[in-house]
């Protein structure tokens, strides 16, 4: 019995091993990352410090979306985290920085509809174009065209408008490159919301209007009585 149980522990641990060590050869041979690259794995992110045969270690970066990181933008929060090599074959690996290097940013304003949200939006986009890396994502995608078959991708920014019930939504769309989206997304923040300042464009936000009734005098009523 005794025997049996170690022997099915065993059997479990050297599962664990060998698809570790499996995943580490799929990992070397079919490039899903290197040391160096900007990944997300298992819900992970961060840049790829080490692949050992059993485990990858990260150098994590914090994300605006997970509840737990007290560093809200992609930038390192200190911590080294492993992982299991043979987390490749049952979860997606996100690779930031294999071929592209760059990513596509979006910066959304809203503009209240009384105020001139078409000069909002050329100050947006003028503001991307000076900041976007254009030319450099230009150029690492037609690398990657090379070697995959994708289609060209738009890369010059670009502003959306879109119509809501309370404002217009203004959306810029750039590329910055993948180690520094957030410093660079600060950068064209400040300089949008310095020139809204200057030409007197507010940004929307949500208000409510609370409207207080005075209490009503109450109307004293004189009740006749009859006399005995």
């Amino acid at each position: 019995m005794v025997v049996g149980l170690l022997a099915a522990g065993l059997a479990l641990a050297m599962q664990e091993v060998i698809g570790a060590f499996a995943g580490w050869i799929s990992i070397l041979t079919g490039r899903q990352y290197r040391v160096g690259d900007r990944i997300q794995l298992c819900g992970v992110r961060g840049d790829v410090l080490d692949i050992t045969p059993l485990r990858t270690r990260i150098l994590e970066s914090g994300s605006s979306s997970d509840p737990e990181s007290w560093i809200r933008g992609r930038q390192y929060t200190g911590r080294v985290v492993s992982r299991s090599n043979h987390l490749v074959f049952t979860t997606p690996v996100y690779n930031s920085s294999t071929v592209l290097d760059h990513l596509w940013e979006e910066l959304t304003l809203p503009i209240p509809y009384e105020a001139d949200w078409h000069l909002a939006e050329r100050i947006l986009c003028e503001e991307a174009q000076a900041i976007s890396s254009t030319v450099e994502a230009r150029h690492a995608i037609e690398q990657m065209r090379r070697r995959y078959p994708v289609a060209e991708a738009e890369v010059d920014p670009r502003v959306f408008v879109r119509a809501t019930s309370n404002w217009v939504e203004l959306s810029a769309r750039f590329v910055v490159p993948v180690r520094a989206a957030r410093q660079v997304k600060d950068q064209v923040t400040r300089r949008v919301l310095d020139r809204f300042a200057e030409n007197a464009i507010k940004v929307a936000s949500v208000t409510q209007s609370i409207t207080i009734h005075p209490p009503q005098p109450l109307e004293t009523v004189t009740v006749p009585t009859n006399g005995p």
